[in-house]
């Protein structure tokens, strides 16, 4: 069996969930449509950059002789652990990113006041 493409990606169903609930969140605060579309836009292009970063890649040299069952297991080990890693980091992240979002639209709000 080949491979399975999923539409749409899972960071566009991420994407949307966030637009969706930053939306909902802001309307029941009584925000505006101008700051509602302000802290959609911000939140987007953060999360997207996010993303991005979380795209490891790189190359590990391994010595002569190793076994192609040890090369496996080694790369499944590093796998496992760089996704731990990447875990970890988005949740931190995206504290991060909730923090500097309202903090650009406190600005915004106090730059239209």
């Amino acid at each position: 069996m080949g491979n399975i493409l999923e539409f749409p990606s899972e960071q566009a169903k991420g994407l949307a969930f966030l637009d969706r609930q930053i939306r909902q969140l802001l309307t029941s605060k009584g925000a505006d449509d101008e700051l509602i579309d302000f802290a959609a836009q911000q939140l987007t292009r953060i999360y997207k950059r996010i993303k991005d970063s979380e795209q490891y890649c790189f190359g590990i040299r391994l010595p002569d002789g190793l076994s192609e069952q040890k090369r496996t297991e080694l790369k499944i080990d590093i796998d496992a652990g760089l996704e731990t890693i990447r875990k970890e980091n988005h949740g931190l992240m995206i504290e991060l990113v909730a923090q500097l979002v309202l903090a650009q639209v406190q600005i915004f709000q106090l730059q239209r006041d």
